[in-house]
Order: C-alpha cells, then structure tokens, then sequence
C-alpha cells in the first residue's frame, strides 16, 4: 500500500505514549484532530456529554482547524476549558488565551459551557473556583502542547510538581518560556510579556482520559528529545506524558529530527 501525506512517516512507543510522526506540520495537525474527534465522538456517546481542555498556542493552530471542522461532534453537549491564563494582561489583550481559543474554535464550533480563567485581584481565589468546576467531572479530553522548555500548561521546570496537590495555582514564569511567547510572535519584547500566570497543575492535566500532544516546528527539538528519551522529571515536564495510559503524541519531522 503506498503511504499518503494522511499517514505517519514513523510510529514509536516511549514508555505508554504513542508517537506517531508526520512530514510536515499540516499533516501531524490533521491527524491530531481527527484523534481529538474521535475521543469527543466517542465520549459523548458513552456519556451523553463531554468536557475537553484546551491549550492556546500557535503550534495548535492546525489541530484546531482540523477540529473546527469535524463533522459528527455533538458541540453543545461539550464543555471547553483552557490550561493556563497570563495574569496582568487586560481582559481584551490579543495574548489572552481564552480569547485566542474563542478566535480558533469556540466561536466557530457553539460550545455548550464555556469555562474561562479571568484573573483578577484574588487570584487564589479565582484558582479554586476555577479547579472547582474541572473537579465537577471528569475530562474526558485534554488537547496539550509541550514548551520549547518541556513545559505543560505553564508547569515550566522551576515550578512543574507531578505530585502537586493543587488543580490550579499561580506561577512564575521562567525566562525560557517568556523568550519563546517572543519567538513565537505573540509578543514584541521580552519586556511585554507577563512574569506570572495561572496554570492547571501536572496533576490535573494527567487526570484527563485521554491526552492528544500536538508538537510541531524546529524549535520543539530539544524538548521532544527530552521528553521522549530523557529522565521522567519536573526538570522536563513532558517527560511525564510517557506515564499516561492514553497519550498520543503528533509531531512533525522537523519536531523530530
């Protein structure tokens, strides 16, 4: 059978995660979409609802295009979460993730419940209640990234704890991570980007049912290596994807090689 652009050009396992890599960006961002439907498509029909949460990043901008447009996903019966949220941003700021998901896929797709993090003044306070809604049941879906420093969410290497007994907490962000919202283009200077943020925990990402990793672009190299090949530790948070029972991780070659 010859192979199609649709298939992956390499098919590993690290640990339980299953690594599947494409030729090129828009390929892995195909194929991690038509996983995140299927989870959704099959969990609303175990379920009769599901619960998904969401990453906000340029390197997702393909799967949530494949996903946009799925077809056979009951959208109003699904609720949409995100991961992490800046602290200091104004509520319009284009950086905001919340809206940067709105953008990509909720306003096109008509979720049932929208769950946004809005950091104000108590942010301890804005951290429980937004734990207290993902604790309401359970997630079905969690659609990740991993950072050019291997972090998950905003679980950079400083702060990530996989034992964490919190759901959300606030969190310095490191300078690897504030230099890569630059690279990434989604801020001009180091100096604009947000020092802190609110973040879902390791542990609350690693609860989800069924975990899609979309890792694309040069940039992630080191991090991909580390995540698939180096020690499972905080000092590469992804690395803890190789533990979960159902995680499938998309990749491009240039990601891989």
């Amino acid at each position: 059978m010859t192979a199609t652009n649709t298939d992956p050009v390499i098919e590993r396992v690290a640990g339980h995660l299953d690594v599947r890599i494409f030729s090129d960006r828009a390929a892995s961002g195909a194929a991690a979409a038509r996983a995140a439907a299927a989870a959704l498509r099959a969990a609303l029909a175990a379920r009769g609802e599901a619960r998904v949460i969401f990453a906000a990043a340029p390197s997702q901008r393909e799967m949530l295009a494949g996903l946009r447009a799925a077809e056979g996903i009951d959208w109003p019966r699904v609720a949409v979460f995100h991961m992490d949220e800046y602290i200091d941003l104004p509520a319009g700021a284009p950086q905001r993730f919340g809206g940067f998901l709105h953008h990509e896929l909720w306003k096109a797709v008509r979720p049932g419940a929208v769950h946004v993090i809005e950091p104000g003044d108590d942010l301890e306070a804005e951290s429980a209640r937004y734990g207290a809604l993902l604790g309401r049941g359970p997630i079905d879906l969690v659609c990740l990234g991993i950072g050019d420093n291997g972090h998950l969410a905003f679980n950079d290497p400083p702060v990530a704890d996989f034992a964490d007994p919190r759901a959300v907490k606030v969190v310095e962000l490191d300078e690897d991570c504030r230099r890569q919202q630059v690279s990434d283009g989604c801020f001009a200077t180091l100096a604009d980007v947000p020092e802190r943020a609110i973040t879902l925990t390791v542990p609350t990402l690693m609860a989800g049912r069924t975990l899609i990793a979309t890792v694309p672009g040069a940039n992630k190299r080191a991090a991909l290596a580390a995540t698939l090949a180096g020690p499972i530790s905080e000092s590469c948070p992804a690395s803890v994807l190789r533990t979960h029972p159902a995680c499938t991780l998309f990749a491009d070659l240039e990601a891989y090689q």
